[in-house]
């Protein structure tokens, strides 16, 4: 068998592997980041979960199988360690960031929410303060 054959296949395992591992942990360490973001909402943070891994799975893959062809003969053990390294550290180098993007727009999701969970409209004054009798800010005068 060719070397490039062989780098080929050990480089589509790593990367599979790699990208399933790397879905997985970030589906079950996000769900309760999700469910944070979208206010308690257990259905809707599992199906958004779900939604996330599989365009995760959808880009990652399409991206190992773009990136696969090698334009060099691989014809010694160096060369092939060399192109393999390359590759996945290519293809990690995705992985990271699109996990930096997901984070960043979730985060920016969960800020916004927090946010408005946080404001309070404004209280009129509760007794700590006397009426002023006369001037602007004065009650207006009974009308009878």
């Amino acid at each position: 068998m060719d070397l490039t054959v062989i780098a080929y296949i050990v480089y589509l395992l790593i990367s599979v592997a790699l990208t399933v591992w790397v879905a997985r942990t970030l589906s079950r360490n996000g769900r309760i980041f999700l469910a944070d973001v979208l206010h308690g909402n257990e259905k809707l943070a599992e199906a958004v979960n779900h939604l996330l891994v599989v365009g995760f799975y959808l880009v990652n893959f399409g991206f190992v199988a773009l990136y696969l062809s090698q334009d060099e003969a691989v014809l010694d053990a160096r060369a092939l360690f060399e192109a393999l390294s390359v590759k996945l550290g290519v293809v990690l180098l995705v992985l990271g960031v699109m996990h930096l993007g997901n984070v960043y727009v979730l985060n920016k999701i969960r800020r916004r929410g927090v946010m408005e969970r946080e404001q309070v409209p404004p209280v009129g004054p509760q007794g700590w303060t006397t009426a002023p009798k006369s001037g602007p800010w004065a009650p207006p005068a009974p009308q009878g």
